[in-house]
């Protein structure tokens, strides 16, 4: 499964955005340094809001800060609380949702007193079971706008620093300044985009909340090579997001250029609700921004680059044409050795020492099969959405993360995969080679 899933946009329906004071340094610390989980490109950071600690995902593409699933944390309270509508990407209509003022956000010694939260009311638009953890929220433009914010994808860490001339001096030494807008809090960069041979500048939206590497309008000047297929790219506030994915030529920003990247052409009726800035074709997601260093610099409209570890990584993606989901938790008796001193009464009658152990009951994840790509290796072979998964390549799934779930799927054109599913009670085996299709 990929999470293009979560490149989000929110729209709110006559809702007036005051103004807020935005996140500040509560010691005379110069920066923080706070550690972040990287997931199918995605970036998640604990954020305490009023009292309680929740699970974020790190998103440019969105302005205001959302709660979406709170089933765990009945405790956090909210003020200053009115109804509102919710629209931004897919298909199907908005939803309701709740907007509380005046709430207190705080990460790591840098603190909000006075923040905006749009709440989800639907129990079922849920990111967690997509990711394999919890994932009670999504901020961005608040928590960007008043601060230099590096995102170090190789050390796994973000370092917020204050926004001092001596400062931006030492970034602009070690980094290489690309130009930036920044229009209806989201920032934007112009990048030369090549499709079938011809080169077209193309200005595409800085989307740390979309995993793939790039997506480009239908419509728009860029037209989607011959060799393409259809897929499920992903799940919006308005339903899911449906599109083709194809290879281009190249995708260059500023000196940095990446060879033949897999690009995301949602279709038209997923991107209806989306309140485009003027000349906006497209977006680059964490599948690209992962191979650098960089540091956003929205009061100075600057992105710096640097080259990460993953720079010339290839560009890959799901050869499957099967999506997971983390369905929820079962017990899974596992066998643990005990530490035992050896007495006499401890060997058999052939002298040979007793093996001495206990059964110990853990919680373990399961996964299921949460939609399947029509004449794919999978399809082909017999899977079908809502199998539950028993085990991968002769590892028992419980055993396995979502993200190493993933990774298997898209590792390399033609490598075997084994799995085995329950389909109502009923195990049943399978096999197919992932097939390149780009």
């Amino acid at each position: 499964m990929r999470l293009g899933l979560i490149l989000l946009f929110l729209l709110l329906s006559h809702v007036p955005c005051a103004a807020q004071k935005g996140f500040q340094f509560v010691t005379h610390k110069s920066k923080v340094v706070i550690p972040f989980q990287l997931i199918n490109n995605l970036i998640f950071i604990p954020v305490n809001v009023n009292g309680v600690e929740l699970n974020f995902l790190l998103d440019t593409g969105v302005e205001e800060t959302i709660l979406l699933s709170l089933e765990d944390k009945a405790e956090v309270r909210f003020f200053d609380v009115q109804k509102i509508m919710l629209r931004g990407l897919g298909s199907a209509e908005p939803i309701e949702g709740m907007k509380s003022a005046n709430n207190e956000l705080s990460v790591n010694g840098i603190v909000d007193k006075s923040h905006d939260l749009y709440i989800v009311l639907d129990q079922s638009f849920n990111f967690s079971s997509h990711i394999g953890i919890p994932v009670n929220g999504i901020i961005g433009y608040h928590f960007f706008k008043d601060n230099l914010v590096e995102v170090d994808y190789d050390k796994r860490r973000l370092v917020v620093f204050r926004d001092t001339q001596k400062r931006r001096k030492k970034i602009k030494d070690k980094y290489i300044p690309v130009p930036i807008t920044v229009e209806k809090s989201k920032p934007y960069v112009v990048a030369d985009v090549t499709v079938d041979g011809r080169t077209e500048p193309a200005k595409l939206l800085l989307d740390l909340g979309n995993s793939d590497a790039l997506w480009l309008f239908k419509g728009s000047r860029f037209e989607i090579p011959a060799q393409h297929f259809e897929d499920y790219l992903g799940k919006g506030f308005s339903g899911d997001i449906h599109g083709n994915r194809a290879r281009i030529t190249d995708m260059k920003i500023d000196r940095f250029a990446f060879d033949r990247p897999i690009v995301a052409f949602p279709d038209s009726a997923s991107v209806k609700s989306v309140n485009m800035v003027k000349d906006r074709v497209g977006s680059i997601g964490g599948e690209v921004l992962r191979r650098f260093d960089l540091v956003m610099d929205y009061a100075h409209k600057t992105l710096y680059l640097r080259r990460g570890r993953a720079f010339d990584e290839p560009f890959h993606y799901n050869m499957s044409g099967i999506e997971m989901q983390h369905q929820g938790t079962q017990w899974v008796q596992e066998t643990v050795a005990m530490q035992t001193v050896y007495l006499e009464n401890t060997f058999d009658e052939s002298g040979t020492k007793k093996d001495n152990f206990k059964y110990k009951f853990s919680l373990k994840p399961v996964y299921s099969i949460s939609s399947v790509r029509k004449d794919s290796p999978a399809d082909l072979c017999g899977l079908q959405k809502d199998d539950v998964v028993v085990s991968i390549n002769n590892s028992q799934a419980y055993k396995l993360t979502l993200q190493k779930i993933n990774e298997l799927l898209k590792s390399e054109d033609g490598k075997w995969i084994y799995i085995e599913v329950d389909r109502g009670g009923q195990i049943l085996k399978f096999r197919f080679q992932l097939k390149a299709m780009l």
